[in-house]
């Protein structure tokens, strides 16, 4: 029988702004060093996944952010752990973006995106994002 790997709950912020979404590249001090990622977090234990996100992007980053719409779950096995992200659709409410952890950041446009190199469990979350971001233009 196979170990348990260990299984993360991780909060993953889709920062808009202009029509813009914010990725960070991964240091490469960081578990998949120079990944592109969105920002977030472990999620603690009492925390709840929004209160997560708002002391991560303050840690990470030094932003206050306003958390909005939540995604569906996206749970990804990498081989020596699980991680499942909770996304949500986000905007800064204050602060200007210094980087604490990351190499870097890039605002993109939404069909942008996958022209990064990203971890692989932020991808079905973009693309989910994407497809979000499509059938509110067609039907909006």
């Amino acid at each position: 029988m196979l170990p348990s790997l260990k299984h993360l709950h991780v909060t993953c912020a889709i920062i808009e702004r202009d029509g813009l979404v914010l990725a960070a590249q991964r240091s490469t001090a960081m578990s998949l060093p120079l990944k592109w990622e969105l920002p977030g977090g472990k999620i603690d234990p009492g925390e709840s996944s929004e209160e997560c996100l708002r002391r991560e992007l303050v840690e990470e980053m030094g932003i206050h952010v306003s958390v909005g719409k939540h995604l569906p779950l996206s749970t990804h096995h990498y081989p020596t752990f699980t991680v499942t992200l909770h996304p949500f659709v986000c905007s800064i409410q204050s602060g200007e973006i210094v980087l604490h952890e990351h190499a870097a950041v890039t605002w993109l446009s939404p069909e942008e995106l996958h022209a990064l190199d990203w971890a692989e469990a932020d991808v079905p979350v973009i693309e989910s994002y994407r497809l979000a971001c499509r059938i509110s233009k067609d039907y909006g």
